[in-house]
C-alpha cells in the first residue's frame, strides 16, 4: 500500500492510477484536502511558482556558500508566507461546521459522520461540526427534525429553548417560536430544560408552549406524522398549526374573528392545498378566500 504522503503528492501532480485514486478517496480527510486544494486553486501570487523559487533559493545557497548575501531571503520569505497560507486555509477548512437547511415545503434527510441519520422538516436548520464528531457528537436545530441514533458516546441535540440527550435511537424534536416539544419514539431520552432534565420513554412528550409545561397523552404513532407528508394536532393553539401551514404550503394567512388561542384537534395533509384549507376551517366553522399566496380565514 502507497503510503499517504506520496498518495497525496501523486494526487496533487494529476498522477494517480485507478487503484491508486480508490486509495486516495478512502482517506479519512479526503474531503478536507479537496477543499483545501480548491482554496489553493484560487491563491494567484503574482507570476510566483514555489518550487521553482525553492529551487532558485537552493542553487544560490550551494553555489555561493562563502559570500551569504540577503537577496536569497525574500524568496524565502515568499515560500514561508504561500506555506503559511496553506497551513491556514487547511486549518479554517477543517474546522468549519456543517450547516444544512431546509426552505419552505422542503423536507431533507441527512447522514451524520456516524450513519445516524436525521430527517429535516420544512424551514429547519442542522449544524454539525464533522472534524470533531468523534470527540463530541453534537448538532445545533432550529426548526423540526426526526433523529435515528447509532450507538455510541453521548449524542445532544442544543436548541434555543432547550437541549435533548439521547439514551435511546429515535426521537422528535421541534422548536419553532414559542414552541418546543419533544417526542420518544424508540429507547430513552432525555429533555434538559430551564436546568432540569426529564427522561422520556417510548411514547412520552415534552412539550412547552409559551414558556408553559403542557401534558400530552400517550403518543401512539411510531414516527412523526410528517414524515408522512401529514401535519396532526392533538388540542394544540390554532395559531400553531397556521404557523406549520405556512410552512408546509408558503402561504401567508390573515385571521379576522378568528380566535388563535383557541385549540385545535385534527390534521392538515402536505400535498393538496384545497384539502388541506377544508381539514383547518370546516371543523372550526371558518370560511376562507385564497388569491395567489394570501389566504383570509374569516370567522362567523
Amino acid at each position: 500500500m502507497m503510503n499517504r504522503e506520496k498518495l497525496i503528492s501523486k494526487w496533487l501532480d494529476n498522477n494517480l492510477n485507478d487503484q491508486e485514486l480508490q486509495a486516495f478517496k478512502a482517506l479519512e480527510d479526503h474531503d478536507d484536502l479537496v477543499r483545501l486544494n480548491t482554496h489553493l486553486q484560487r491563491f494567484k501570487a503574482d507570476d510566483y511558482e514555489v518550487s521553482e523559487e525553492l529551487h532558485h533559493v537552493l542553487t544560490n545557497i550551494r553555489r555561493e556558500p562563502q559570500k551569504p548575501r540577503m537577496h536569497w531571503l525574500k524568496p524565502i520569505m515568499r515560500v514561508a508566507a504561500v506555506l503559511a497560507i496553506c497551513f491556514s486555509l487547511y486549518y479554517y477548512t477543517t474546522t468549519l461546521d456543517t450547516t444544512i437547511s431546509t426552505d419552505i415545503a422542503e423536507k431533507s434527510m441527512v447522514e451524520l459522520p456516524d450513519a445516524s441519520h436525521v430527517i429535516l422538516n420544512a424551514k429547519s436548520t442542522l449544524v454539525f461540526n464533522k472534524k470533531n464528531w468523534k470527540k463530541v457528537r453534537d448538532v445545533e436545530l432550529k426548526g423540526e427534525a426526526f433523529f435515528k441514533v447509532s450507538k455510541g458516546s453521548s449524542f445532544n441535540v442544543l436548541t434555543a429553548s432547550g437541549s435533548v440527550t439521547v439514551y435511546g435511537t429515535q426521537f422528535n424534536v421541534k422548536q419553532r417560536n414559542n414552541y418546543f416539544e419533544v417526542i420518544c419514539y424508540e429507547g430513552l431520552v432525555g429533555v434538559t430544560y430551564k436546568s432540569h432534565e426529564t427522561k422520556l420513554r417510548p411514547g412520552d412528550s415534552f412539550l412547552i408552549i409559551d414558556g408553559e409545561i403542557i401534558a400530552k397523552e400517550k403518543e401512539n404513532l411510531t414516527t412523526p406524522s410528517w414524515l408522512n407528508n401529514e401535519s396532526l394536532f392533538n388540542s394544540i393553539p390554532y395559531k400553531v398549526v397556521i404557523a406549520e401551514f405556512e410552512r408546509q404550503y408558503h402561504v401567508d394567512f390573515t385571521l379576522l374573528g378568528v380566535d388563535s388561542t383557541q385549540l385545535f384537534t385534527g390534521g392538515f395533509s402536505h400535498d393538496n392545498i384545497d384539502v388541506a384549507l377544508q381539514s383547518i376551517t370546516l371543523p372550526l366553522h371558518l370560511t376562507y378566500s385564497k388569491e395567489n399566496n394570501s389566504i383570509i380565514l374569516r370567522g362567523d
